[in-house]
């Protein structure tokens, strides 16, 4: 005995407890669709994450070249 209760009424209340779990998934699924925009906010966050790439590359590219530009200056002043 779960909890101290009979097994049939254990049974009878996790059954209610999943029905009503799985109708209320249903209802948010059927009224608000939540998952109708998925692909759009997907290929959005994509071309976000492409940006941030690009701008990382430009930025350590940059930062190289101008390490090679400072050392290049301190060779030539020897």
């Amino acid at each position: 005995m779960p909890a101290g209760i009979s097994w049939p009424r254990y049974i009878t209340a996790t059954a209610a407890v999943m029905l009503s779990m799985l109708a209320g998934s249903q209802t948010v699924h059927l009224i608000y669709r939540p998952l109708r925009d998925l692909n759009d906010r997907v290929e959005i966050e994509e071309e976000k994450l492409r940006i941030t790439k690009e701008q990382q590359r430009t930025s350590l590219s940059s930062d190289s070249n101008g390490q090679e530009e400072s050392s290049n200056f301190s060779n030539n002043a020897r």
